[in-house]
């Protein structure tokens, strides 16, 4: 089982999710960077990425087919939504 923290916020907001995740998160989850894993290669903010770009991110984080894996954000039910998806 893989938890991941999801956790992103609209620029207004002023809050930063790694800082967040660095100060306190799950025992045992991991960051997922929304920003980091978004396609890079258009203008458009916050895109999916290629089927590529995604296997590779989350292989860098440990996540395998046969893993479960558990979403959760700092607001309840707004970025772990679009991650799951």
């Amino acid at each position: 089982m893989k938890v991941l923290d999801a956790s992103w916020y609209m620029p207004d907001e002023q809050r930063n999710p790694l800082q967040e995740y660095q100060v306190a998160h799950i025992p045992g989850a991991l960051f997922f960077d929304v920003d980091g894993i978004s396609d890079r290669t258009t203008n458009l903010p916050h895109m999916l990425p290629s089927e590529e770009a995604f296997v590779a991110a989350v292989s860098a984080l440990g996540i395998e087919n046969k893993d479960g894996v558990v979403v959760y954000d700092g607001k309840g039910i707004f970025s772990a939504a679009r991650v799951w998806w």
